[in-house]
């Protein structure tokens, strides 16, 4: 049988890191299965579902390459199948109208609650054959004890008592089909085998196979996955900003990082960090998913995107870049060595644009110094400063060596320590502490502009006093 997995998103905000995992998780199982992969959006939430987030779900999974094997189907567009299926399980038997009202349901639950129970609905209708009208749900006949048991592939079998399930409403009132009924239905139509999702569905899992008992649909493999969790070990929420996919996008994460810490939360491979795609599909495998809550580290993925952006050729790496330098201003075209700045700068921060960011000294005056590298090594540099541009004015040949070679001789001549020395020049250049070796960051200007920085930093800390 071809393996088919689906990812079904609610598009109600935009794509978040914790559905970016599942998708991965059912695209990668799919593949190594030679099988199919299907994307479903679950649309029914008309007053919070939009075509916008429709949009950002599926530009996002496609910059990753988590492309379905057909074309993505809307649930909005599937009523005819629902009102079928409906039809079906009237016949059968196994489901009954109910006309209990929400004042009484309400007053039901809380008596529950009060005697510590748990809220569920008593079966009241159940056997009363009410008709469908304007006040009725239609409710699912769920076993009334006994147990359900299934399999997980994540979390091995799993077990619940048929008295704790109610018998869930599978159509409202209006007549429009519940979540649970449209899911299982989809998941029939679509041919879908395995379900991959958050463990929060886990306990929908019940109820789904009671509907697909109901209907007479084949039975289905489960896995559920472990939760994203934040550093503070709660629960990633799509709401907050951080999660979204986008803005990971936006600072300069490569699409191959992401997947690279997405397929990492919740799964390992030894000692082994650095994969690609093309690795997890070799050495995914879902039964070594842990069943413990996966933290979401932002140093780790730095660390990952570090590796990512290293092992990209120069001319892709410039072409990531060049999207980034528009966005800080950098016209990278007007230097002839820019390539040699940019190759100098390229792991100077750990996302695309922050070095952006870190270029700008390179193609702009610095307009301001640092202030607390300012006042640690600028200040009473002057000196300093004085010396070295004299020292780098003597210089016949202008290249790293030659500057290198002058650094040490000025630093023999005024016996300092090589921060006393370097610091002040390097804030001099580029605002901050923070360049390449100094010898190599005073090459990648000329002279000219040397001098010119030197002498504006020393009318900087003139007009200090």
């Amino acid at each position: 049988m071809t393996k088919v997995t689906r990812f079904a998103p609610s598009p109600t905000g935009a794509l978040h890191i914790g559905g970016v995992r599942t998708a991965l998780f059912n695209y990668v199982y799919a593949k190594q299965n030679k099988g199919k992969f299907l994307i479903r959006i679950e649309d029914t939430d008309a007053e919070r579902s939009t075509r916008e987030f429709e949009t950002n779900i599926l530009k996002g999974l496609s910059d990753l390459g988590i492309n379905p094997d057909e074309l993505p189907v809307r649930q909005s567009e599937r009523s005819e199948l629902y009102q079928h299926a409906v039809k079906e399980i009237i016949e059968s038997g196994k489901a009954y109208y109910c006309n209990c009202s929400k004042e009484r349901l309400d007053e039901m639950r809380a008596k529950q609650q009060s005697k510590g129970l748990k809220p569920q609905y008593d079966g009241k209708c159940r056997n009363l054959n009410l008709q469908a009208d304007a006040s009725t749900v239609l409710r699912l006949k769920t076993p009334q004890d006994g147990e359900l048991i299934f399999h997980d592939l994540v979390r091995g079998e799993v077990i619940f008592q048929n008295s704790e399930l109610d018998d869930l409403i599978l159509l409202r009132s209006d007549g429009s089909p519940t979540y649970h009924l449209c899911n299982v239905i989809d998941d029939y139509e679509q041919k879908v085998t395995t379900v991959v999702r958050g463990e929060d569905h886990l306990s929908n899992t019940p109820r789904q196979i009671h509907i697909q008992h109901a209907l007479g649909y084949p039975s289905l493999e489960y896995a559920h996955l472990p939760m994203v969790l934040g550093p503070d070990k709660k629960r990633l929420s799509k709401r907050n900003a951080v999660t979204s996919l986008q803005d990971y996008f936006d600072q300069g994460y490569l699409e191959s990082s992401m997947i690279n810490m997405l397929a990492r939360l919740g799964w390992s491979k030894g000692d082994k960090e650095i994969f690609y795609i093309e690795d997890l599909i070799s050495d995914f495998r879902i039964q070594e998913v842990q069943k413990a809550g996966a933290i979401f580290d932002s140093a780790k993925l730095d660390w990952i995107n570090n590796h990512h952006l290293a092992a990209l050729p120069f001319d892709d790496f410039m072409q990531k870049l060049i999207p980034f330098l528009k966005i800080v201003g950098i016209d990278y075209t007007q230097k002839g060595n820019s390539k040699d700045i940019i190759a100098a700068m390229r792991s100077s921060k750990p996302t695309l644009l922050g070095v952006a960011k870190d270029l700008a000294p390179y193609f702009s005056p610095v307009d301001s110094y640092d202030e607390k590298a300012a006042d640690k090594f600028l200040r009473g540099a002057e000196s300093v400063l004085e010396f070295v541009q004299r020292k780098l004015n003597s210089l016949e040949v202008w290249n790293e060596k030659s500057i290198d070679h002058a650094l040490q001789e000025a630093q023999t001549a005024l016996s300092l320590p090589t921060p006393k020395l370097n610091q002040p020049i390097r804030i001099a250049m580029t605002g901050s502490t923070q360049s390449p070796s100094l010898g190599l960051t005073l090459s990648l200007f000329d002279a000219v502009e040397v001098n010119h920085r030197i002498d504006a930093a020393l009318k900087y800390l003139a007009n200090q006093h």
